[in-house]
């Protein structure tokens, strides 16, 4: 909570509230509080929970029953700032997809699996950095904002944990699937350099080379080395 830096005019979107123990924290907090939960259960539980233990603030709470990585519709005032401990085997997918769907969204604070918050923030150049850097970089700055230790976890986990803070600004000039496709396909043959790892998505080695140069991208340059920048130009050469 202290990390996330909460205005209290902000409204807040919490994915996988759980049994609310984040959500009870939130809701002095800020504005209103929307809580997307796929389990129906702990979707029915959790107003109770509230107005059990701050019924002075159930009327901030908004609860969805959905799977946050199809939700299509948030309902009530739009979020500012997404703040979750992100289920871990989708956290990637759901990140990405609020951040599209939703531009109301200014800020972020997600808890994660220690390497994929790694890999979130990780700059151009590093061994961390991959696809889930890039795409996050279209969105905003991501960068770690802290490690979180197993014990403190019910049921404890088999891996370490680490918060990531997002602060969104404006993508670079380009379409965002064009861009994305590309770094889906330089990052699938990480290992090569780019006018090998593009010939398929370009239609040869030789499109590739082309393409790299029009954008100013040496061809024997790996992906890693690229910034979303590189990429969202790159995708805008002419086929």
């Amino acid at each position: 909570m202290r990390t996330a830096e909460l205005r209290p005019d902000d409204v807040v979107l919490e994915v996988g509230p759980g049994l609310g123990s984040l959500t009870l924290g939130l809701l002095p907090a800020a504005a209103a509080v929307t809580a997307v939960e796929i389990d129906p259960r702990l979707a029915a539980l959790l107003p109770e929970t509230v107005a059990a233990r701050r019924p002075d603030l159930a009327g901030r709470l908004t609860v969805v029953e959905a799977d946050a990585l199809r939700v299509t519709d948030i309902p009530g005032p739009a979020p500012t700032a997404l703040v979750a401990n992100l289920p871990y085997n989708v956290a990637v997918p759901v990140l990405l997809h609020l951040l599209e769907l939703l531009p109301s969204l200014r800020r972020a604070l997600v808890l994660v699996q220690a390497e994929v918050a790694e890999r979130l923030a990780a700059p151009p150049g590093s061994a961390a950095y991959g696809v889930p850097s890039v795409k996050a970089a279209w969105y905003g700055t991501a960068r770690r904002a802290g490690n979180v230790g197993r014990r403190v976890f019910w049921p404890e986990p088999n891996v370490d944990s680490g918060l990531v803070s997002l602060d969104r600004h404006d993508p670079p000039p380009g379409d965002r699937a064009a861009t994305f496709a590309v770094v889906d396909a330089a990052f699938a043959m990480r290992r090569k350099g780019l006018r090998a790892a593009l010939a398929r998505w370009a239609g040869s080695p030789a499109a590739a080379e082309e393409r790299l140069r029009a954008a100013g991208i040496d061809p024997t340059t790996r992906g890693e080395q690229l910034s979303v920048a590189d990429f969202a130009r790159l995708a805008a050469t002419a086929p």
